[in-house]
């Protein structure tokens, strides 16, 4: 009984880690899953009131990613969700951040890119095209160390000129 009790809280655990992976999509969405890109990665498509296509896109720690957003439209815009995150709040969305997003990835996770129409434009009914271009950057180097100071030398009172 107690073995059967574990197994059914594991199976629990996976369950709800799955569950967190899974977005939740809109009426007319169609979600196409992504895989980390080896080189820059174009997306292209059409967006109206929630109907277009969604992306999830696998990211581990220590990926350095560019995401840049274009588009024609100024009523079309892009948010990135964190689908490990418990809140529904977009992690970068270009109505407020700007069209590019630049980060070092944390944690492993699955984003959703999710471009989307403004509902409060005024011509409603057109949509926009958009272009997602996802390009992997490589990782940063690390910060130069300075040389180990001479300790049989006394230090100089001020430093050389440059």
């Amino acid at each position: 009984m107690k073995r059967l009790m574990i197994i059914a809280a594991a199976g629990l655990l996976l369950a709800s880690a799955a569950v967190a992976q899974t977005p939740d999509l809109q009426p007319g969405e169609k979600l196409e899953k992504l895989q980390f890109p080896a080189a820059t990665m174009a997306l292209k498509g059409w967006t109206k009131f929630g109907n277009s296509r969604v992306y999830t896109l696998p990211v581990k720690a220590g990926q350095h990613v560019k995401i840049d957003f274009s588009t024609k439209s100024q009523f079309a815009y892009l948010a990135i969700f964190d689908l490990a995150s418990p809140d529904d709040e977009a992690i970068f969305g270009t109505d407020e951040d700007g069209q590019s997003y630049n980060v070092t990835v944390k944690e492993n996770t699955t984003w959703l890119l999710r471009p989307y129409y403004s509902k409060a434009s005024p011509r409603r009914g057109l949509g926009a095209p958009y272009t997602i271009l996802v390009e992997p950057q490589p990782k940063e180097p690390a910060p130069a160390e300075p040389p180990p100071a001479d300790e049989s030398k006394p230090a100089p009172l001020f430093p050389p000129r440059q």
